[in-house]
Parts: structure tokens; sequence; C-alpha cells
């Protein structure tokens, strides 16, 4: 936004009108004076009266012409000296003004208005000022701002694990309900307790995956480094997977760049990394018919995972989306495909507590979770 000079009131403009005549008479009356008292100085001293007039005469100008009229002379110096002071305290008045102007927009400001900027400019130090009060205005905001997103965070979070919990355990207390009246057929008991047990193991999981992704979040959370060989580690977690893959008909294919590529890293949390990511494709990877488990090495520094699926691709408006809590690509929080919606949030924060980087791209062919680890994160911790 384009800012302008300070608009003057009406009222304003008619004080500096003021403030202009009063100084024109003081200063005409001023040289009065001035001029009386050098006259009758003067006239009372003819010695003064001869330097004058040798001065006339001995300076001279371009072409031979001589100062023969002292008095036009120092009239015009006083009538310059007497525009300096005029100019002077116009603009000593205006500045005063435009004082005025940002204090009034402070007093706007505190009323409540905390988005208000303000929007004109000066020449002066006093734009150094406005440039403070504009940058804190803007931290204002955005305080503001970030407050509000964390609130509506805590009541998603809230109504989502009312929800996720709401529902399995209506279902345990039916079933059990059901067992404990006696009215169940002999023959569906089985399957209730099947049913109850299912719905526990969701309570279970949710609570599990809360305690991880506060206790990820925590500041006090400590990685436990080892050496890691990256080959050995995806063939493990490819062979717990096997069964589930092979039910729906999906093969595995690993490949590190260069086979014995090892890395610094807390193997528990990256396994669980690779878990998350597995399952998610395995759950929303419709038509998926291979998953892709590739380690690369980067450079001296860095290595580059990455967990792709040939299924159905995420949507380009859930891509940003996709490692926030809770968020799901499905509209509904159905529970048939299992999860809670905090999986890819915790992988991202495991990645992030290694000083890494997680993300994701969806193309027709190929759907690809890419993440960016330092051979070693103490390293990284020490040049960040």
């Amino acid at each position: 936004m384009k800012k302008e000079r300070v608009k003057l009131t009406a009222a304003e403009k008619s004080e500096l009108f003021a403030e202009g005549v009063i100084t024109v008479v003081l200063l005409l009356l001023l040289n009065l004076s001035i001029v009386i008292l050098i006259y009758l100085t003067i006239l009372q001293n003819q010695n003064l009266v001869n330097g004058i007039y040798f001065l006339k005469k001995t300076i001279t100008f371009a072409g031979g012409r001589h100062l023969w009229s002292w008095q036009n002379t120092f009239l015009i110096m006083m009538g310059i000296a007497d525009l300096i002071v005029l100019y002077w305290r116009l603009i000593r008045r205006y500045h005063q003004m435009q004082l005025r102007h940002v204090i009034s927009e402070l007093h706007y400001i505190a009323q409540g208005h905390f988005d208000h900027t303000i929007s004109f400019k000066v020449k002066t130090d006093l734009q150094k000022v406005i440039d403070s009060i504009n940058s804190l205005v803007a931290s204002t905001v955005n305080a503001i701002n970030e407050e509000k997103a964390i609130e509506r965070s805590k009541d998603e979070l809230i109504s989502n694990v009312s929800h996720d919990i709401r529902t399995p355990l209506t279902s345990i207390i039916g079933y059990l309900g059901l067992l404990k009246s006696g009215v169940a057929d002999p023959k569906d008991q089985q399957k209730y307790l099947d049913i109850a047990y299912m719905k526990a193991e969701q309570m279970k999981s949710l609570a599990h995956d809360l305690l991880d992704y506060t206790t990820l979040k925590s500041t006090s959370t400590k990685l436990s480094l080892t050496s890691l060989h990256i080959f050995s580690m995806l063939e493990q977690v490819a062979a717990g997977f096997e069964f589930e893959a092979h039910e729906k008909g999906i093969t595995f294919s690993i490949e590190t760049r260069p086979k014995e590529l090892t890395i610094q890293a807390d193997p528990e949390k990256l396994v669980r990394v690779y878990n998350n990511l597995i399952t998610n494709a395995l759950k929303y990877g419709k038509g998926a018919t291979q998953i892709k488990l590739i380690a690369n090495l980067v450079n001296n520094n860095e290595v580059e995972l990455r967990v792709e699926n040939n299924g159905a691709p995420i949507p380009s408006s859930s891509l940003k989306k996709i490692f926030e809590r809770f968020y799901r690509v499905e509209p509904s929080r159905n529970t048939e495909t299992g999860g809670t919606g905090l999986g890819l949030s915790i992988t991202k924060s495991i990645v992030e507590l290694h000083h890494g980087t997680i993300s994701c791209e969806s193309g027709a062919d190929w759907t690809s979770f890419i993440i960016c680890l330092p051979l070693n994160p103490k390293n990284a911790k020490i040049n960040g």
C-alpha cells in the first residue's frame, strides 16, 4: 500500500497560517528595531561612518562595481534571515502536528484496534517510530492469529478425540450390555465379544497415538541414536507387512544406494515412521500393486528416504494438509479404514526430531512420501 503524507485538517491549516502571520509580524518588528538601533549608532559615531565609506570604496565586484548602498545589502541579508526563521518556525509546527497525528493513531490502536497501521509517511526520524509501531502491530496481529489458531486447534482436538472415543465406546457398551442382560442369542455372543474387543483395540490405538503425539511434541524428547543399516531395517519392516500386503495383492521392492548405506538415527522411532507410511499406503492406496522402499545417499551429509505406492493419487487439495493432526483425506471420520488421523502427524514429528523434512508428491502413477534426513542429527543440530 502506497503511503501518503500527513493530511492536515482545516483547523491545523489555520493554525499553521496563524503561526506564519505571527512570525512575520514579530520579525518585522524585530527588523525595525535593529535598523533604528544601527542607524542611531552610526549617527553618533563619525569614525563608524568613515569606516563604512572606506569599505564601500575598497570592496569591488565583477566589472569594477562598488558597494554603494550598505543599507540595501543589510536589508537583503535580514530578509534572507527572516525567511530562514519563518521556514524553521513553520516546519517545526508542521512536525508537531505530525507528532499529534501519530499520538492520535496510537490512542486509536490502544482502544483495541490492534490490526490498525499508521498509513502516512514523514521525512524525519519520526518515520522510524512509525515503522516500529507498524512492525509491532504486525507482530501483535500475528500473535493474535496464532492464539486463535491454537484455540481452534484445541477445540478440534477435543472434538476429534471425543468422536473417536465415543464411537467405539458406544459399541462396546452396547454389545457388553446385550451380553450382560442375557438377551443375546448364544450363537452371537462370540461375535459380540469379538466386536467389543476390536473396538477396545481401536481405543487403545487412539490412546497410544495421542501419547506418542504429545510426547514427540515435547521439547524434552530425546533421540536414542545408533548406527542403523538402512537396507536391513527396510527388509525387517517389509517382512512385518508381508501377510497383509499379500492379501491385497501388493509386493514390496527395496532399493538402497549404496547397498551398505548407514545413518545415525533412533531405530525405534524411524521404524515407527516406516510403519505409519506403509500402513497409510495399504489402507488408502486403493488399487496399488507395489510399494517401493527407496533410500539414496544425496551427499556426504544427507540421505533421502522414499516410500512410494502406485495406488490412487491423493487429491492436490489434500497434499498441504496431509500432515496435520486428525486430518483425513476422506471427509468423514470413518473407522472402517482404521487409524486415528495422527499417524502422518506423528511421522512428521519424528522426522523433525531428527532435524529432517518430509513432503508428499502424488500423481497418476505414484504417490511418494519423501524424507530428507541428515546422516548424523547431532551434526545437523550443531550446524543449525
